[in-house]
């Protein structure tokens, strides 16, 4: 769902943080290269969202995110298709006003097929989202850069591999989300005024 945050079994649908993650997502050729080793594993971790992930990439983007407990650190997510390097990011509480999630897929026949949801404000308890591309205007209070990613409390029951990079932050807003992910869950997911679409053609949130 690319800042002032036991898995969940809730699959639903997340600034500027190239401020903050450069150091994370700057490796990423490298991170590439040690797959096929089996180190990247080993120093990312094994994403906190435990089901297998389809490989596709969605969007989601809302006009302000709010969330109190925020945690950020680098995993890995599984597919059938191959594994996947991705910055979590984790909530413990999230308001998105004006969420927007989409995800565009080829159909035989038929050619780019958009489903699309919308909803405002939507909530999220314990939200984990594990992006490749995030951006926004971010605020965040009380963070922690390099702050070992076992040792990260911000959202309970989520942490990263001990030793490794993470960052921490007491509150995070940012304005203007635009997030590319793979995969999302919450403990609980409301939404207002839900309004899901099927359409032809790319009508990508942003």
């Amino acid at each position: 769902m690319q800042t002032s945050d036991a898995r969940p079994s809730g699959r639903t649908s997340w600034k500027r943080l190239a401020l903050v993650m450069v150091p994370t997502l700057a490796t990423a050729g490298a991170l590439v290269a040690t797959m096929a080793s089996g180190a990247l594993a080993t120093s990312f971790g094994v994403s906190a969202n435990s089901f297998p992930v389809a490989g596709e990439s969605f969007q989601i983007a809302a006009t302000r995110l709010e969330g109190d407990g925020f945690v950020q650190f680098g995993v890995v997510d599984r597919g059938r298709d191959g594994l996947y390097p991705e910055a979590l990011s984790g909530i413990r509480s999230a308001t998105l006003h004006h969420l927007c999630q989409s995800v565009v897929q080829n159909v035989p026949l038929l050619g780019a097929v958009t489903l699309r949801l919308t909803s405002t404000p939507a909530h999220a308890d314990r939200l984990i989202a594990d992006a490749h591309d995030l951006r926004g205007d971010a605020v965040f209070q009380n963070i922690n850069i390099g702050q070992d990613a076992g040792t990260v409390r911000g959202v309970p029951g989520v942490q990263g591999t001990p030793g490794t990079f993470a960052e921490q932050a007491s509150t995070v807003v940012i304005n203007n989300l635009r997030q590319t992910t793979r995969s999302v869950s919450a403990a609980t997911f409301r939404l207002p005024d839900l309004h899901l679409t099927v359409r032809r053609g790319d009508h990508s949130c942003f």
